[in-house]
């Protein structure tokens, strides 16, 4: 889900679907989540299980393939996937038939006010520009119980870059570095209080520092 500077969102959210419906069965075998070679993420993903175990189910949201809704749901946490590429959908039914996979968008959720105990956007606002995160954050407040976890993971910085071939296949993408001091600030004015930030060093194959936030949605009163 992106949006490039001047060009209509939904022209954009077309050609982040066409490009992941394109890569989707590569990017499955190509990208794995590693967690041994991973301790800040195992650490952060580890707090944000903690806390959302018991509070209901937890949305995937931009969930790609499953690989991390599969692990949460290893971990105990009844969680399931949304994309906006049926592609991706297609590909995680088929790898986990035991979980739930939805086509969506996290510019508009088919979910009731309330409805999650928690959420976690894996890297899947990377493709969205800055002035497009207020309105997805206000979704993701909306969807959330009071009291509900949401965890954020994404590229640390301030520039953005085209991307024309990805895994194999040429593509039609941009990929967004966000402060995380503004993206903090744009959870907070939608509504969120904001509990931990941890900005990481570019490990080997990373080609710039990488945020997690762990935000919570204040219960009433």
């Amino acid at each position: 889900m992106t949006a490039s500077t001047g060009a209509p969102a939904s022209t954009d959210l077309r050609a982040t679907k066409d490009s992941y419906d394109t890569v989707a069965g590569s990017y499955a075998e190509l990208v794995t989540l590693d967690f041994g070679r991973m301790p800040l993420e195992t650490a952060m993903l580890g707090e944000f299980v903690a806390r959302v175990r018991n509070s209901g189910p937890v949305g995937d949201l931009g969930c790609g393939p499953g690989h991390l809704t599969a692990y949460l749901n290893e971990e105990g946490v009844p969680a399931f996937g949304v994309d906006l590429s049926s592609g991706m959908v297609e590909v995680a039914r088929k790898r986990n038939p035991g979980l739930r996979f939805e086509v969506g968008s996290m510019t508009a959720l088919e979910l009731a006010d309330g409805e999650l105990g928690g959420a976690v956007s894996w890297y899947s606002i990377v493709h969205m520009a800055l002035e497009q995160l207020p309105g997805v954050f206000a979704e993701f407040f909306r969807v959330l119980t009071p009291g509900g976890h949401l965890l954020l993971g994404f590229k640390a910085g301030d520039r953005e870059s085209p991307l024309t071939h990805a895994y194999g296949h040429d593509v039609s993408l941009t990929v967004y570095w966000h402060s995380p001091e503004r993206v903090a600030e744009l959870l907070e004015q939608a509504g969120f209080v904001v509990e931990a930030r941890l900005v990481r060093a570019p490990g080997e194959t990373d080609k710039g520092p990488q945020a997690f936030i762990l935000a919570r949605k204040p219960t009433a009163g």
